[in-house]
């Protein structure tokens, strides 16, 4: 089974863009592509929701969303204000086994960061990567506070014993400030290694041909990029010297 869990330092850090981005570098290199989002939030029915997104950017139909709520809330409180059943993760485990049979990739989107519930139970992503057996692939901001919540995150994950597979940088500005570049050395501090991909801000405005190109070049090779994390550090660092 490969599995991939893709989850936030905290809302609106790039999640769905390096979700796309994985998808569409392993698409490119012919592999079978599913992509699942537990629960969606924050969007009505009949509007695009984040999985419209992938889609789009990376070129795949395989794409499954188990739950959606419209009100912009963790899963379990819009679940609740909805007024319809929760997210029943330990439901979401057994299909993302199902849909992982054979050499098929299944990344699975969180809602928002690490610990956000799913249900009154207070089940989280975290629980979800556990029962998988999945590594987790942690979105985080570049700016300022990013170090905190990065650390926090981490920490969270080896108390409950699941895997990193490392932490990408959702949005890289045109011009970091100082804080930006000072915060790449601290993030590969806290996860003691190289950062695993940098995307750039407004990736997800690309089509999809520009998209692919920028998804290869801001992934590490791990996840079958082309992105190396020694030469980015230190071109950020000069930068900042200049």
């Amino acid at each position: 089974m490969s599995v991939l869990v893709i989850t936030g330092t905290c809302t609106g850090v790039g999640k769905t863009v390096v979700t796309a981005a994985l998808a569409a570098v392993a698409a490119a290199r012919g592999a079978p592509v599913t992509v699942v989002k537990p629960g969606q939030t924050g969007v009505g029915d009949g509007e695009p929701g984040d999985l419209d997104e992938v889609a789009r950017l990376a070129g795949i139909g395989d794409v499954h969303e188990f739950a959606r709520f419209p009100d912009p809330l963790s899963p379990a409180a819009a679940a609740r204000r909805a007024g319809l059943p929760p997210v029943r993760l330990p439901d979401v485990a057994k299909r993302v086994r199902e849909l992982s049979g054979g050499n098929r990739l299944v990344l699975v989107e969180g809602a928002g960061g690490l610990l956000v519930r799913y249900d009154e139970e207070g089940t989280t992503i975290a629980d979800l990567a556990r029962w998988l057996g999945a590594a987790v692939v942690v979105v985080a901001r570049p700016d300022l506070g990013t170090l905190n919540h990065t650390a926090l995150t981490l920490e969270a994950m080896a108390h409950r014993g699941v895997q990193l597979a490392g932490v990408v940088i959702g949005a890289w500005p045109d011009e970091p400030d100082l804080a930006m570049r000072s915060n790449v050395r601290d993030l590969e501090t806290i996860a003691a290694r190289p950062l695993a991909g940098v995307l750039p801000a407004g990736a997800g405005a690309l089509d999809p041909a520009e998209f692919l190109v920028t998804a290869h070049r801001g992934l590490a090779p791990s996840f079958g990029g082309g992105f190396d994390a020694v030469t980015f550090r230190d071109s950020v660092l000069e930068k900042g010297n200049t």
